[in-house]
């Protein structure tokens, strides 16, 4: 499955994010409901898990402009406000279901299955490979290729290459690679990105005539195939 995760506490949101993709999932985060909404309108989840106190746009009108907007993704809303009246408002503001806090993933996780399976009989957008011209993603064996070739990588750096052919043809910022390959929410101020990207771009353009992972000046990276960024 993937999974948008939009939750202001960054504990909790790196705890989930971990957790899901332990569990073979992939999971996107957003800390404020602004990034979560715009995450959101791509349509390319199968459920969302929204906390309802978020900072900028709050968890139910952002359910509200979704649903106004057309976008019929389930929704999960995870809040500290259990009472039942609060659960009503949460299911008529177009929620699909409403866990409050305190709870334990093994419930968070079958519900948010439950919400797959209504959807369509399971999860019907999950992503298990990535191609980019000759350049080849496999999420389940975890191996790499270009041009049948087999291309080692360290867990690190297929996270890195992955995110990067999922956005494929789009620039990929600093930020969006700290937030979803490093888990961090803060940039550390290191040149970690840099090394990790350099080491990628060794091995993966190494011996080709056309780079595959292109810098784009002044905004972050981008994989593409061929030409210049």
């Amino acid at each position: 499955m993937r999974l948008l995760i939009i939750e202001d506490d960054r504990e909790a949101s790196s705890y989930l994010s971990k957790a899901f993709r332990e569990a073979g999932h992939v999971a996107d985060t957003a800390d404020d409901g602004l990034d979560g909404y715009a995450l959101a309108r791509e349509g390319t989840y199968d459920v969302l898990v929204v906390d309802r106190m978020l900072p900028k746009l709050d968890g139910l009108s952002l359910i509200r402009s979704l649903r106004e907007q057309g976008v019929d993704t389930p929704v999960l809303i995870l809040s500290a406000l259990g009472q039942v009246d609060d659960r009503v408002k949460g299911l008529k503001a177009g929620g699909d279901d409403y866990l409050p806090k305190p709870y334990a993933f093994s419930e968070l996780m079958a519900r948010i299955e439950v919400l797959a399976r209504r959807r369509g009989g399971g999860p019907a957008t999950e992503v298990t490979s990535y191609r980019v011209g000759d350049l080849e993603l496999d999420r389940l064996s975890h191996r790499v290729t270009r041009a049948g070739q087999e291309i080692p990588l360290q867990p690190r750096e297929f996270r890195l290459l992955e995110y990067l052919m999922r956005h494929a043809g789009q620039v990929v910022t600093r930020t969006m690679l700290l937030e979803h390959v490093w888990d961090y929410h803060f940039d550390p101020q290191t040149n970690v990105i840099d090394v990790h990207v350099s080491r990628l771009r060794a091995k993966v353009d190494k011996g080709f005539d056309r780079p595959m992972i292109h810098t784009v000046r002044g905004a972050g990276y981008m994989v593409r195939a061929g030409g210049e960024a």
